[in-house]
């Protein structure tokens, strides 16, 4: 997939680091925690918390360099639920689409596999995320999991 000069796709092995940079950056930009033992640890076992249990992890390339992170996986919550996950964007690329792009995907990837809805949770701080989540059709919901999240949405699609 390719949105303006970015290229986004699947996870690779060798994205661990730069992945994890990525969102510990984009945390600490906002005054969040990197919780790499914790909320955060997926990230760094990708092929356990995505890929064994049917899920996808994305980066966004632009010129060859890791932007962004997108992932999504089953939940249990729900009827034929996923989560999406570890959205963030380098502060560099934000102001451009992207994230609606990202997004929109996403939720396309996720509607092609059979999926019913879409779980997000975040944190208020993270306020350009809060409005495109509810610009795009997010419901507030209740039964907030992460620590360090206030805000639960769901999406019927």
């Amino acid at each position: 997939m390719s949105y303006k000069n970015f290229v986004i796709r699947a996870w690779e092995p060798r994205d661990r680091e730069k992945a994890a940079a990525i969102i510990r950056d984009a945390l600490t930009e906002y005054g969040l925690p990197w919780e790499p033992t914790g909320a955060d640890r997926d990230v760094l076992d990708v092929e356990a918390f995505y890929t064994a249990v049917g899920g996808e992890f994305w980066v966004v390339e632009q010129q060859g360099q890791l932007v962004g992170t997108g992932a999504y996986y089953p939940i249990q919550r729900g009827n034929q639920a996923v989560e999406i996950r570890k959205m963030y964007l380098s502060a560099s690329v934000r102001g451009q689409g992207l994230g609606k792009y990202l997004l929109q995907q996403l939720e396309k990837a996720i509607a092609d596999r059979g999926f019913q809805e879409i779980w997000i949770e975040t944190a208020s701080v993270l306020k350009e995320g809060v409005k495109l989540y509810e610009t795009s059709g997010y419901q507030p919901a209740t039964g907030v999991e992460t620590k360090r999240c206030d805000r639960v949405y769901v999406k019927l699609i």
